[in-house]
């Protein structure tokens, strides 16, 4: 019953995310940790805000307590990047945070992070679904929460200051304090207000926030920074005249952002622009990384700079292997997820958010100048993303007339080439594609579409949804 996709283990709450799977998982991480040795050294623990976090992180805990391993939990809610900066920078083998990310409010999960605080992948997951399934004694021994706190294999932590200066030491703090900046920020009921709030007070920016209380419910909407979801934070940006409005998923790995005339800017966008301000304006070298789903402007950015722009499937931990490897600037996923070099391993919302300030700053313009800046220099995209949801039935006849038997529509463009690297993709002559795959994380089939029009990038998007009967 648990399986993990692209960003760790997601279920529905009651339904598979219970007591008993978190423990069986719990106990698994533990036999996998005794097996290759590191038990020594303990796992530290977070949480963000969804229903239950709290419990079950404390519930995991009572688990690796009572197998001899020591457990150091994030005491408060806490952005899922800071779990990892904690795992990178105090060489743990493994950390677990409780989340189900940017999924609706009736999902929680959980995100195995590995040595160097990266996000486990497909070997380290397959290895743990194999020692889940080796887990025959249910229910699994677990010790009592005050007994593991008084015999010292609980510990309560709460790291933020480590994780904040780590930021406000790699941002240019004394250009922000220059310009007087006003910022909005959106949570989006989640986990970040207090580490946004501190770095942009602590440069001398105007803050102001919405919902910032704590809501389970994410007030009603998906905690994802979608122009959909972001509306409030438009007309606030507009009524308030803010130079930037900032917003974060639920627990602060992804990014949305409002420029200074309320217009919501693409995560594609937000990754163009922080590759183009860290080559052009600070003067790093390095190529660029992003997954099959990700605009392809980076590329042409990366090309105009004599620099490499790689391709990889969807999932983070793929991002942040490319980035090792090729020793990347940045990496980043067109959800809003994205990674900068000499950070930590994987995504953060809250460092991408205090980088866009600093190119303000430092550039002296506004983002929206910056961004037709970069229109004009290398051209426009769209981007047309549509959801769909199936039955197991639908999804078996697609997955078989797409992936097994590789029949397609009939193509109204010239077709440069096709791939089967992560679900179909269909490169065109002329720049464009169109990518259709089932999601890792939630029952959706997603068809991602880029070309030059708007009205272009819809019909292509129609033909398959036609095709596929949709």
């Amino acid at each position: 019953m648990i399986k993990f996709g692209t960003g760790g283990w997601r279920a529905v709450i009651g339904d598979e995310f219970t007591k008993e799977n978190i423990q069986i998982l719990s106990r698994a991480i533990c036999d996998k940790m005794r097996e290759e040795k590191v038990e020594k050294e303990g796992i530290v623990l977070g949480y963000d805000r969804r229903f239950l976090s709290k419990e079950a992180m404390q519930w995991a805990a009572q688990v690796f307590a009572a197998e001899g391993i020591k457990a150091s939990l994030i005491n408060k809610s806490a952005p899922t990047p800071l779990v990892m900066f904690y795992v990178m920078k105090h060489e743990y083998h493994y950390g677990m945070m409780i989340t189900a990310s940017h999924n609706p409010a009736i999902y929680n999960g959980i995100k195995v992070f590995t040595f160097g605080g990266r996000d486990a992948d497909e070997v380290q997951t397959a290895d743990i679904e194999r020692y889940i399934n080796e887990v025959t004694d249910i229910p699994v021994d677990e010790m009592n929460y005050a007994e593991g706190i008084e015999k010292g294999l609980i510990e309560e932590i709460y790291p933020l200051n480590e994780y904040l200066d780590s930021i406000i030491d790699t941002v240019d703090m004394n250009q922000i304090k220059k310009r007087g900046l006003r910022i909005a920020l959106d949570p989006m009921y989640g986990v970040s207000e207090t580490s946004l709030k501190t770095i942009l007070m602590t440069a001398r920016c105007e803050v102001e926030t919405i919902h910032e209380r704590h809501d389970t419910l994410f007030g009603g909407k998906l905690p994802a920074p979608t122009a959909q979801t972001l509306r409030a934070l438009q007309n606030y940006v507009i009524d308030r005249r803010c130079n930037l409005g900032l917003a974060t998923d639920g627990d602060a790995d992804r990014i949305g952002v409002i420029d200074d005339k309320g217009n919501f800017l693409h995560p594609n966008d937000i990754l163009v622009l922080l590759y183009y301000y860290l080559v052009k304006y600070k003067g790093w070298r390095g190529p660029a990384v992003r997954n099959i789903c990700t605009t392809h402007l980076l590329d042409r950015v990366a090309e105009s700079f004599g620099e490499q722009c790689y391709e990889v499937p969807v999932g983070f931990k793929h991002i942040s292997a490319k980035m090792f490897e090729a020793d990347a600037i940045i990496g980043g996923e067109s959800s809003g997820g994205m990674a900068v070099r000499g950070h930590i391993k994987g995504k953060d919302g809250i460092y991408a958010s205090a980088l866009l300030v600093e190119m303000i700053a430092v550039t002296g313009m506004k983002l929206s100048e910056i961004m037709e800046t970069i229109r004009r220099e290398f051209g426009g995209m769209a981007l047309e993303e549509r959801d769909y949801r199936f039955s197991p039935r639908k999804k078996e006849a697609i997955q078989k007339q797409l992936l097994v038997d590789k029949e397609l529509p009939q193509i109204p463009y010239e077709v440069e080439k096709v791939s089967y690297l992560d679900g179909l993709k269909i490169y065109l002559t002329d720049g464009g594609w169109i990518s259709v795959r089932f999601s890792g994380t939630e029952p959706l089939l997603r068809i991602f579409c880029e070309m030059k029009e708007k009205e272009d990038a819809a019909a292509f998007s129609k033909v398959f949804e036609e095709y596929l009967g949709l």
